[in-house]
């Protein structure tokens, strides 16, 4: 009975200790997902400003001389 009471206990341990370890890598992929997500931002905003500037031909105003 005692054998199997100690062999629960360094079970719930080593579960303890994996959960740790899962802990670390879940926390480690949001900061990197966060990262991602403003470099995201940030290249949204360059690509609509550059979007902003160039027009479709069909958009532009024909020149002076038409």
């Amino acid at each position: 009975m005692e054998q199997r009471l100690t062999d629960m206990e360094m079970l719930i341990m080593h579960q303890g200790h994996v959960i740790d370890q899962l802990n670390e890598v879940v926390t480690g992929h949001q900061a990197v997902i966060d990262q991602l997500a403003k470099e995201l931002k940030i290249i949204k905003e360059h690509l609509s400003g550059i979007g902003s500037q160039n027009r479709l031909p069909s958009e532009e105003e024909p020149p002076p001389h038409y």
